[in-house]
């Protein structure tokens, strides 16, 4: 075999290699990965009715402590779409949307175990929607979830008033 037919075989070897290892990250579960953690919503909406205080469930999986992280719940349908902004150990009320001033936290100690839930207290109608959790600093392939919030007009009598 000449060097040249050597060259081109071993530059194919390579590619080929290549080819195979990326085909095989883009395409594992990422549970084979161990210390990746994903972030996990609830995939059936969260109702509430006016007035109530409410969870959305967020977590990582598997948990990670998560409390120096930067944990943004947002609604893109929102002009100022940060409802909960944690950033470097602490909320940042600068940045966050006046609709939710003072009704909105994260639990401290869930943070610690990748629970990156919100509550949301005393909701109105306009509370309804779509909020995004996202990590945007999480070394992980699923740094995102989506949790829709669905609120019923107030009780009264054992009925819902819409």
């Amino acid at each position: 075999m000449h060097f040249e037919e050597f060259g081109r075989s071993f530059s194919h070897r390579i590619f080929t290699t290549r080819f195979t290892f990326v085909f095989f990250l883009l395409n594992t579960p990422a549970e084979v990965f161990p210390g990746q953690s994903e972030v996990i919503g609830s995939p059936q909406p969260i109702v509430a009715v006016v007035g109530d205080d409410v969870i959305l469930p967020c977590r990582l999986e598997p948990q990670l402590n998560v409390e120096d992280l930067t944990v943004e719940w947002t609604r893109r349908d929102l002009r100022a779409e940060y409802v909960h902004l944690h950033r470097d150990g602490r909320e940042m009320l600068a940045m966050k949307n006046p609709l939710y001033s003072g009704r909105t936290a994260l639990s401290r100690d869930g943070l610690k175990h990748g629970d990156i839930s919100l509550k949301i207290t005393n909701v109105t109608l306009a509370d309804g929607g779509k909020y995004r959790c996202f990590l945007p600093k999480l070394n992980s392939r699923k740094k995102e979830s989506i949790v829709q919030l669905v609120v019923l007009g107030e009780s009264s009598g054992g009925f819902i008033c819409l």
